[in-house]
Parts: structure tokens; sequence; C-alpha cells
């Protein structure tokens, strides 16, 4: 043994060592988690690692330390936000709107610099969300500020510690003083599901994600801004001692080193032509990136070159801000209409004065329910703010009161169905008034119908909305299984149906009796039983009397069936026109469907277990039909690529999850291999009919 060494301080140094180890390994895996997505562990396995160090550090507080992710959460509510002085100016930008005004840019850039200077770029997506100051000594996030004004700002520490994107501690060897620059947001996904919650409860939703990510910003309890959905991409240095990058190129790869999370779809252009078709692509893609960009930035990559440019006031000249249509926009209530859904749900929709507002024209808005029509104080004839951003359905966010005519008029939730004239009610303890019809009511016989046979569903081609109305209308038809009785005759004697389309309606419905078990329960139209619940229901019980004696209990052990959704499915089949429904569709119409070519002796599909990724153009097949297929085999069907993928089908054009997929090494499959192995499993003949979900 060394001299002075005795075996309490080898005990000690091992603690030490160990701990030490566990921090960084759970750092590391929250780095993969948050910024890379890439995750190594599962969610339980996460938290018996991070659990552990927890333990370790209660039970010897003198190892805690400020990098510790442990430490995330633990200051004590502020009374106020203290003031911070940048030492390097937060800038804004300039803005351009077209392709004329960002060749017009490069020309005042080309002007103020040498013959021989030769202009490349760097382009990245311009987030909506709020600038924020970090600033790290050795590594060690000491300081989060907000931009303010750009001169000085709000120290909100405690708050950006929370946000699992953003590193306590960097890896490898930072200067020894470090400001990163960057934006926080908050993710689409995490904005719908949070405003989802916040009306389940009453409370106030968020009016958008740049709203969501300031408001909880500026939380003095820095334990409601840990509840919040927040990440944040880092794009600029401000003060950087001793480290002298010649662009943000390097810039961006030496924040990826030390694990700072940077956007992926960043990239260098080498010419403006380059920037044009960047900015083109990205506006394309702006729908499916999972968080709010109003714009492009596009900015000079070499730094020597940004100093010859320079700065007017507070915008530099070696940037600007390529601007997307608004998401949002201002308009009239003219009127509030009730629409019934399939479960007899009312929902009030807003009337709108038209309005143009994310790329397309507004007319009628969701307003979910009355709860929240009292929550904005809506009244008919007020303007209203109106957010709408990629596939999300219209909504009305706030109502602008001082523009508030004097005759504004209150909504009122109507007393009967507007349909079948039922009581409406409103079950205790839940948020949505419902017609008490049932299925005596049109408007639920009709959107049923609409469901049973729409794509994800029973797929049966030619019975549209239209058609739909008229067989109700005339009462040809008040449940799924009336559809299998109808005649030629029944049908020719519709409007717009002649002798073809009666035939081909015939065919269609014929083709649907085969199916999958999956599409089947999806469309019974079970309360909270989308396409992937529907999946698993099939995947675990088989058959349809297998799923009929299931009870609250086993549904649980599905995955993604929680106790909601059980209850919602045992309440169904205890109804016993459900049932009898279920059963008469399977055991004496025939709509039937196989065990999965290759499932084992206890009714295994042969990719049970597997987890696939699709990218690319698929022209074989639209994207739906491909997932589809791939979950009848047993596969989960994911939306990005992480350790955890067994196969990437990549199809032309394929992106950020091909290059994902080729770094980690993962199997990847070529759309003609991937139709050749639907082949072999299914036996089915693909037919070639791309369209928009293909991509």
């Amino acid at each position: 043994m060394a001299a002075g060494r005795t075996p309490e301080h080898q005990d000690a140094e091992a603690l030490s060592r160990q701990v030490a180890e566990l921090r960084e390994s759970v750092n590391a895996h929250l780095h993969r988690y948050h910024v890379l997505d890439e995750p190594e562990l599962s969610d339980d396995a996460f938290d018996e690692l991070f659990d552990r160090l927890v333990a370790l550090e209660e039970a010897h507080p003198e190892l805690v330390t400020p990098d510790s992710p442990t430490q995330r959460v633990g200051a004590a509510p502020a009374s106020q936000f203290t003031e911070v002085r940048h030492a390097t100016p937060m800038l804004s930008l300039d803005k351009c709107a077209s392709v004329n005004e960002l060749s017009a840019w490069q020309e005042r850039c080309r002007r103020l610099l040498d013959d021989g200077d030769e202009l490349r770029y760097f382009c990245e997506p311009k987030i909506d969300g709020v600038a924020v100051s970090l600033l790290y000594h050795d590594g060690l996030l000491v300081r989060g500020a907000t931009r303010g004004n750009g001169e000085t700002g709000e120290d909100i520490t405690a708050n950006v510690r929370t946000i699992g994107a953003i590193p306590l501690q960097l890896a490898g060897s930072p200067p020894p003083t470090l400001e990163v620059r960057g934006e926080v947001y908050m993710p689409i996904a995490g904005f719908l599901a949070f405003n989802e919650r916040a009306r389940r409860a009453g409370e106030r939703p968020i009016v958008n994600p740049r709203n969501g990510a300031a408001g909880s910003l500026r939380q003095l309890d820095p334990k409601i801004t840990a509840a919040r959905p927040l990440s944040m991409f880092c794009y600029s240095i401000g003060d950087a001692a001793g480290w002298q990058p010649l662009s943000h190129s390097e810039v961006m790869q030496q924040f990826q080193i030390w694990r700072l999370p940077v956007n992926p779809r960043g990239k260098p252009c080498a010419d403006l032509d380059a920037c044009r078709c960047y900015v083109d692509d990205l506006l394309s893609k702006r729908d499916d990136l999972g968080y709010a960009i109003d714009g492009a930035v596009v900015k000079v990559d070499d730094f020597a070159l940004r100093d010859k440019l320079g700065q007017v006031t507070r915008k530099p000249r070696w940037a600007i801000a390529y601007k997307y249509p608004a998401e949002e926009a201002s308009t009239v209530l003219r009127d509030v209409d009730f629409q019934v859904g399939r479960t007899g749900a009312i929902t009030p929709v807003a009337k709108l004065e038209p309005i143009f507002v994310g790329g397309v024209t507004v007319s009628n808005a969701t307003l979910h329910n009355m709860d929240e029509v009292a929550r904005l104080d809506l009244r008919i004839g007020d303007t209203v703010l109106i957010h709408r951003a990629g596939d999300v359905i219209p909504q009305v966010m706030k109502v602008l009161e001082a523009e508030r005519p004097p005759d504004a008029s209150a909504v009122q939730m109507p007393t009967q169905c507007p349909i079948c004239a039922a009581p409406i009610v409103r079950p205790q303890g839940e948020v949505v008034a419902r017609c008490s019809g049932g299925l005596q009511c049109g408007a639920q016989q009709r959107e049923r119908l609409r469901h049973f046979a729409s794509r994800l569903a029973l797929n049966i081609e030619g019975l549209g909305d239209k058609l739909v109305d008229q067989l109700v209308s005339q009462n040809l038809v008040a449940a799924p299984s009336d559809l299998y009785a109808l005649t030629k005759e029944q049908i020719e004697g519709l409007e717009r149906m002649g002798a073809k389309s009666a035939e081909n309606l015939l065919a269609a419905l014929e083709g649907s009796k085969q199916t999958t078990f999956a599409r089947f329960i999806y469309a019974l139209g079970i309360r909270e039983v989308g396409e992937t619940t529907a999946a698993a229901l099939a995947a675990r019980y088989r058959t349809l009397d297998a799923l009929l004696a299931a009870d609250v209990e086993s549904l649980q052990l599905v995955e993604d069936v929680g106790p909601i959704v059980a209850a919602r499915v045992n309440d169904f089949f205890a109804d016993d026109a459900n049932r009898q429904l279920a059963k008469a569709l399977h055991e004496d119409i025939g709509v039937t469907w196989e065990l999965p070519e290759g499932a084992d002796d206890a009714g295994a599909p042969p990719l049970a277990g597997q987890t696939w990724v699709l990218t690319g153009t698929l022209s074989a097949m639209p994207r739906n039909d491909a997932k589809e297929r791939l979950q009848r085999l047993g596969a989960k069907v994911a939306g990005s690529v992480s350790k955890n993928t067994t196969q990437v089908v990549a199809g032309p054009g394929a992106g950020s999850k091909l290059e994902r997929a080729q770094t980690l090494s993962l199997p990847i499959m070529t759309e003609d291999e991937f139709v050749a192995f639907l082949h072999d499993h299914l036996h089915e003949r693909l037919n070639e009919h791309p369209d928009e979900n293909s991509r």
C-alpha cells in the first residue's frame, strides 16, 4: 500500500470514479436521446441508470457536481430575473421574401468585397423560437440569458438548465470561456400534446410554439419550465477566448464534438443557386420538420469575409433571413356551426371571413369544445387570431378584444342535435358534449360509414362522402354491415351512379372482405383506437373471438394501450349492437384475414419485434400502404432512424435518414428489394399508383 493511502481513501476514490463514470454515461445517453435522436437504451433502462446516480449522490452529497444531470431542476423560484449585459451584441437579421431580393443582397455583399473574394454560404432553417445565449466556463454551463434588446437580456440560467438538449458540461476540450447562441423552441408534437392536456384540464392553451417557448423560459419556477417540452438548436458563437474558427462550417462541426445541439438540416452552399435550391427544398419540407420555422437563414461562411462586410446598426451585412408565408393571421368570426362526429361528439366550428394563412385560404377553424369557447370569451363578430402550421387543422388561438364590435353576440351550444334533434348531453367528467341519438342520428351513421370505408380501414374504393350521404338519406344503409346487402338496382337508382359505377362499387365491396385484422379493428371505429393501436391489438389477439373475450386487465398488457383505451375497447364490445356488428361482418358477411405468411406456431408474425423505417420516394405504392404491409408482417414502423432500427427502406431522394442509417451501419434495402421482399412474404402483386403520401 502506498504511503499515506488508507483503505478508506481508496474506497472514496473508487466511489468518486464510479459516480463520475455514471454521470458521464447518463449525460451521453441524454445527448443521444435529445440531440441525435439515436437512443441506445429503453426508457426503463435509462431510468434505472439515472436512479442509480441519484441514489449514490443522495448517499454521498459531497460528490454532487454542478454539471450532474441530477441538478437540472433544483433552484428555488426566482422573485425576478436579473439583467445580463451581452459582451458582444446579439444581432437581428435583414429579411427578404423573394429570389430577386436574395440576389440583390448578394450584389450588395460583392460591392463591399475585393474582386478575388469568393462568396460561399451556409444555409439553415430559421427556427421560430426564442434567441438564447449560453455561457460556458471551462466547459461548464454557468449562465443562460435571453436576447432581450440585443445589448441586455435576462438571466434564465435555472430554466435553461432544465432543457435536456442543452449540455451542462461540454465534451472534449472547449475554450476556457465560450458563449454559444441559438434558438430555444417547442417541438410541434410537444406543443399539440401540451395544449390537449391543457384543454382537458380546463387550463389555458399556448397560442403557438414560439409563445410556448418564450413563456416557458420566463417562468419564475424552473420546475414549471422543466415540465414544458423544450429543445434547442445552436447556430453561432459570441465570446470564444483563444478560439478563432475560420468559418461557420467549422463552428458547426466543433459544436457537434462538444455535444452542442445543431440543426441537421444546416448545410454549406457553394453559390447562390445552391442557396435558392436549399430555400425551396426547405419550404417543401416545412410541414414535416417537427418544429416551426418562419424561413431560412443564408450566411456568408468565411469569417474573414464577414469581418470585411461588417454590420449596419444591429444587423450584420453577411447574413439574411429568407421569410416564408406567415402561419398566423387575424380575421373576423362570422358564425359558429356545430358538427356531429362519428361517436356523437358535438364540435363547434368557427366560420371565418376567408384569410390566407400558412400557404392556404382558411374559412373554417376548430374550436374543440365549449370550454374552449368560454376560455377564449369568443363572440360572433370578434376579430380572432388564426394559427395554422403544416397539416395541423387551423385553430382560433386568441380573441383581439380591442377590436370587438358593440353588437358581438355570445356563442350558444344547442340543446338538441342539429341533425336528429336528440338531446345533447355532456357526460360527467368529460369536456365533450355528445348527441344522445346514437346510430339513429344520421350524422353519426354517415361518419361511421365514412370511417369504415376509409383508406386506412376497409378501403372501399368509390364509396365517397356524397354517395354515403345518399345511402343514409334514402334509408338504404344505416350500419356498415348494410353495405354488403346493396343491390345493383339500388345503387343505379342513386344520383350520378350508372350501371358501370354500380358494378365497380359492388366489386370494391366484395374485395374489401379480404383485409387484415388490424384494418378490421380500426374500421369498427372504437373511440381512442387509431391505426397503430389497432395493429397492436391485432398482433396480440390474432382472432376476433380472442379480442371479444379480452378484459380490461389483459388489454392493458398490449403495447400503447393504457387504462383509458382499454376501457374504451372493453365498453365497445360490451355493447351488444357493436358486438353483433363485428361478428356479423366476420362470420356472416365473410370479412376475413389471414395470419402473415411465415407466422410461427404461436401465430407470431415473421417481423415481430423488428423496427423498420421508410424514407425517400416509393413509386410502387403509397407510403401508408407500405407501412400497413410491414405492420401486417408484425413490424413496428418508426419515423426516425436509431441504433434500435432493424431495417431501413430507402427509395429515390432519401436524405438525412439514409445518411444516419449509413453512419450507424444499418441494413438498407432499395425499393426494388423491398417490393421483392413483400412479394415473397405476402404473395401480393403491387400496383404502381404513387400519390402524395409516397414521400
